[in-house]
């Protein structure tokens, strides 16, 4: 078996969300691989196997420290950028095929910049007031301030809170504990000059409770795109950018096609290739 690090969704060197990928990793059970995807402390590690299914290019299982994924968005195109790099080859000109947890998943490959389609909600609509309550306490925003709240659960239960400005954002303090499970973002119109049409955050609670802030979120901006593609909010494409409070400078595309698909992109680096693993 062999370890990849990838560096996903990043602006510039070392800028996103950093990614673990097993190759080869038929030999692992599922103790395994919870047990090294907590010890690296990513917010999740991947492991490559051969697909199960003929019309995928390989089967991928998404591990976060607190269990299994059956879909994240920054390990998705982390895998097949990994997956490429050593060797792999498409049935599909340009288009990498990736079998998880959630079905089939389309990942399309321009040089280093790859991009997913957007799977469907698993559950979408408006929180209850209970809901916002909990979610706004945990994200360390106020109430009065969430212009809507909606769940946007795609794999992870992401449960959306869109505040009106990026300085709202910006300034929220999140809970240090939250259920395990908890998966909350906050999204607002970029500030004037900031290079970015949407800002955005992501909170998430591991396998003990502590709440931490994702750098950037596959997962969370494709239910952020769909939404507001959906609600007229935006159209076309636009330019997500997530991670400023972490150390990161993330930049998520986003895009619908003339079918009404929704694609979410981002740069791909390899930092490391081919670690041993023992």
């Amino acid at each position: 078996m062999k370890l990849d690090l990838v560096d996903v969704f990043g602006s510039g060197p070392l800028g996103g969300n950093p990614l673990a990928v097993v190759h080869g990793a038929d030999a692992l059970g599922d103790a395994a691989m919870l047990r090294l995807t907590q010890w690296l402390g990513f917010s999740e590690t991947t492991f490559l196997l051969p697909p199960s299914d003929p019309a995928a290019d390989y089967r991928v299982r998404i591990f976060y420290p607190a269990g299994e994924l059956p879909f994240a968005g920054h390990p998705t195109l982390g895998s097949a950028f990994a997956w490429l790099m050593a060797g792999g080859q498409t049935r599909r000109e340009g288009m990498v095929v990736q079998q998880c947890g959630a079905g089939l998943v389309e990942v399309r490959v321009d040089g280093n910049t790859l991009a997913f389609a957007a799977p469907p909600f698993t559950r979408y609509g408006p929180l209850a007031s209970d809901e916002l309550a909990a979610a706004a306490q945990i994200a360390g925003v106020e109430t009065g301030n969430v212009v809507e709240a909606v769940h946007i659960a795609n794999g992870p239960n992401w449960q959306l809170l869109r505040l009106a400005s990026a300085e709202e954002l910006l300034v929220a303090k999140p809970a240090a504990r939250a259920p395990a499970g908890t998966d909350i973002g906050l999204a607002a119109p970029g500030a004037p000059g900031s290079g970015v049409d949407w800002e955005v955050r992501a909170f998430f609670a591991n396998q003990h409770g502590q709440v931490v802030e994702d750098p950037v979120t596959g997962s969370f901006n494709a239910g952020l795109a769909m939404h507001l593609f959906a609600s007229g909010l935006t159209q076309g494409r636009y330019v997500a950018g997530q991670g400023r409070m972490t150390g990161a400078d993330g930049r998520v595309l986003c895009e619908q096609d003339a079918s009404g698909k929704v694609w979410i992109g981002g740069r791909c680096r390899m930092v490391a290739a081919g670690a041993q693993l023992s």
